[in-house]
């Protein structure tokens, strides 16, 4: 179920030199030390990996769309393994809740079909999907933070923080909390990469056939690996037939068969006032309705307040809310510290993903690069002083704008006519690398937000 993964080679923060940042957020510097210089041989072998696991099924719809760039892939992959499987604070169960709590927000379907599948795997109960009122109080009271960092993250306040930190039997732990902030921001980002590259328009269900792991990769294989240039992949894998990779698809989840008997039969001794699910022999049944039992999940049961989503921060009647300047906290000089000395080793993993795709090459340059982050984060509320925000409309044409600020702000909208698609003078790899610079600053924004909130309680 875990994908066995190397030994993880942290990047090290001495090995670039942090510069005052004159034009963004992740100027560096980085030190000639034998290992700065890519290797393009290996990128090409990797990326042959990665497409040929891909046109297998061996990865997620996902990976399949990151694959163009197995530099970043790689990132990517090492930090959501170790937020959703490694060591950490939080049980399992909570892990993939708390990220099915998130990409409802966005209405993402893909996501939480995948996190309902994977929370039940690691033995979650299956009332809890029912809705955000049938979770323990704790889970509940995250909400207010989830929708806050979803849609409107400047509301992010030390209110937030101490509500959840307060004590008694419901609270959080400070560690617990970080997690949970870094699992937010996480899915909250990746719906909309998700929605921005495609991913979620296809509303039928995909099962998962038996010989690919539950987070999409063959039993025993990394997919670091590829990234890393070791070609030694599995051997090939039989392409079955479609109804025998349903039937391994319902094989391999023998723990999830009959989940709609098992919620309904719970909810009855419930009313009979037996609370305890008992733990029976599953039989199989018919293999289609199975399916969408396991893989379809309705993200509006998990939002609470529907009518909540993005307003535009540049044109806010509330005086209260200040302009966040990066000069007065940013990433490099107090976010990653923070986050790194309460969740270890993450904030090493997040700083390398974003240095990850602001390095991927591009035939636009530094400048567009730049230019779309600093809008993100312009749309967040967040201000560079020293960026002269004219280049935003030098460089970003009106239509592609409009995509960003969709696929940033309010991504499930993605999804209908009204949002332009500019990619005729794009290759596909340049589209992804758009879509990735979209969820990576978001990720960063929400991120700033949440830990000055937690800066401020803890200094209070």
């Amino acid at each position: 179920m875990i994908i066995f993964m190397k030994e993880m080679d942290f990047p090290l923060r001495n090995q670039c030199q942090r510069v005052q940042n004159q034009n963004g957020p992740l100027s560096c510097t980085c030190v000639e030390n034998g290992v700065t210089k890519v290797n393009a041989e290996k990128e090409r072998v990797s990326l042959r990996c990665m497409k040929a696991l891909a046109s297998r099924g061996g990865v997620d719809a996902v990976s399949q769309q990151m694959a163009s760039h197995p530099q970043y892939l790689e990132s990517f992959l090492r930090t959501q393994h170790y937020i959703l499987h490694m060591d950490g604070p939080l049980p399992l169960q909570y892990r993939h809740y708390i990220a099915i709590m998130a990409a409802a927000q966005h209405h993402c379907g893909y996501l939480v079909s995948l996190h309902s599948a994977q929370f039940l795997r690691v033995g979650g109960d299956p009332l809890w999907l029912q809705g955000l009122e049938a979770v323990p109080p704790r889970l509940q009271h995250l909400d207010q933070l989830n929708k806050v960092l979803a849609h409107q993250p400047w509301l992010t306040a030390r209110s937030h923080i101490q509500a959840l930190l307060k004590t008694g039997e419901q609270c959080w732990s400070l560690a617990e909390l970080v997690q949970a902030v870094v699992l937010l921001a996480h899915c909250h980002s990746l719906s909309s990469f998700v929605f921005g590259s495609g991913t979620d328009v296809d509303p039928d269900p995909v099962p998962v056939p038996l010989h690919i792991a539950p987070n999409g990769t063959p039993p025993g294989y990394c997919l670091c690996d590829a990234a890393n240039g070791n070609v030694s992949a599995p051997p090939p894998l039989t392409t079955p037939s479609e109804h025998t990779t349903r039937r391994r698809s319902l094989d391999s989840s023998c723990e999830m068969v009959c989940l709609k008997e098992r919620i309904q039969k719970s909810q009855e001794e419930k009313e009979r006032g037996e609370c305890v699910l008992h733990t029976q022999t599953l039989q199989h049944t018919d293999v289609e309705d199975e399916e969408e039992m396991i893989y379809s999940a309705d993200p509006s049961r998990f939002i609470t307040d529907p009518e909540f989503g993005y307003q535009e921060f540049a044109r806010r009647e509330e005086d209260h809310f200040q302009v966040f300047r990066v000069q007065d906290y940013s990433w490099e000089d107090h976010g990653f510290s923070l986050v790194n000395r309460l969740y270890s080793d993450i904030g090493h993993l997040l700083d390398d993903r974003f240095r990850s795709v602001t390095t991927l090459p591009s035939s636009h340059g530094p400048d567009l690069k730049r230019a779309i982050w600093n809008y993100i984060h312009c749309m967040l509320g967040i201000r560079y002083d020293d960026y002269d925000y004219g280049e935003v409309n030098q460089l970003l044409e009106r239509e592609m704008k409009l995509y960003i600020k969709s696929v940033a702000c309010y991504p499930d909208a993605t999804k209908t006519p009204m949002c332009p698609l500019p990619w005729a003078p794009l290759k596909p790899s340049e589209r992804i690398h758009v879509n990735l610079l979209i969820m990576e600053a978001r990720l960063q924004a929400e991120l700033l937000y949440a830990l000055r909130a937690i800066t401020q309680y803890m200094i209070a």
